[in-house]
């Protein structure tokens, strides 16, 4: 169905693992991002990768990155410090396409929109009652995407993602617990290292993301992909340092330590009203896209690991 793709955000490290995807099935697609050397760097070598930075916060420009993809397949991140940007950026994009008659969009998001979890597991039916001003921004971003599907602007879906570690996700939570691993420091831990969690191994979204998108059916929802199973904090942690052969070593951040060093430190100060996610976690039910696609290729918790640290490796933090 998907004769060429625009990935909005294909720098990051689901837009880029999603155009790997897209080169092994053989399907013409155009990275889009603001940083033109960067897509060079990672997609310059695949002929059939269209490079084209973009302004999106330009109506204008992100209408011309658009422009001929019969599918956008939107991975934007955005600072944490300003996630007001997500649902203005997402009424930009679906500006842009419908003036260029995009046929098909398909929006990366996360947990944040449930709010704190009523159920052991969350489906999709699960009411979405943020309990933060991030998950309030998710909430509206998706609440765009889904509205102009049903008034017939464009056919929309909607993936929630957990958090996710792997290669290029140096922003996630899991991975600087890898990369002080990797060095022999202390790892640092939001909340109780005690609670359940799940982590996806963000490779594992790359297929999804594709074959969902390709699929006209599903279309006006929303889709959960969970993580490789539940897993506490502590247990990732002692993964981790044993796959090195070292002792796991690492602290809990409370609320109180949040506070205190966000007066120094803005990220420290945003993670605050997050916490929640350790305290009570969302953990997602993926069901309904497992009956949709069948069964979901999830890597171990020790082979994605594995894999990450031998990625760290060669890829070291300047």
């Amino acid at each position: 169905m998907m004769v060429r793709v625009a990935i909005f955000g294909a720098a990051g490290p689901v837009g880029r693992l999603v155009g790997a995807e897209l080169e092994r099935r053989g399907v013409p697609f155009r990275v889009v991002g603001r940083n033109r050397s960067k897509l060079e760097e990672v997609f310059g070598k695949i002929p059939q990768a269209e490079i084209f930075d973009a302004d999106l916060t330009d109506p204008r420009s992100a209408a011309a990155a658009a422009r001929g993809a019969d599918t956008l397949i939107y991975a934007v991140g955005v600072p944490y410090t300003n996630f007001a940007l997500h649902p203005k950026l997402m009424r930009i994009t679906l500006e842009a396409a419908a003036r260029v008659e995009v046929a098909r969009l398909a929006v990366v998001s996360s947990v944040y929109s449930y709010g704190v979890p009523q159920t052991r597991r969350v489906a999709e039916s699960h009411p979405r009652q943020p309990a933060a001003f991030k998950g309030r921004m998710r909430k509206e971003q998706e609440d765009l995407v889904l509205e102009a599907h049903a008034k017939g602007v464009i056919h929309g879906l909607v993936v929630r993602l957990p958090d996710f570690y792997g290669p290029y996700a140096d922003n996630s939570l899991a991975n600087p617990i890898l990369r002080a691993a990797l060095t022999g420091k202390r790892a640092n831990w939001l909340g109780p290292a005690s609670t359940p969690h799940e982590f996806l191994y963000v490779p594992d979204a790359a297929p999804v993301l594709a074959e969902l998108a390709a699929h006209e059916d599903a279309y006006g929802e929303a889709w959960n992909l969970g993580g490789a199973g539940e897993i506490t904090g502590g247990e990732f942690i002692q993964k981790v340092y044993r796959a090195l052969g070292r002792e796991p070593k690492f602290r809990s951040a409370g609320r109180r330590l949040l506070r205190l060093m966000g007066l120094f430190n803005p990220l420290m100060r945003e993670l605050v009203e997050m916490l929640y996610l350790a305290e009570t976690p969302v953990i997602l039910d993926d069901s309904k896209l497992a009956a949709r696609l069948g069964r979901l290729e999830k890597t171990s918790y020790d082979d994605g690991i594995r894999q990450t640290l031998k990625w760290m490796a060669a890829n070291p933090l300047p």
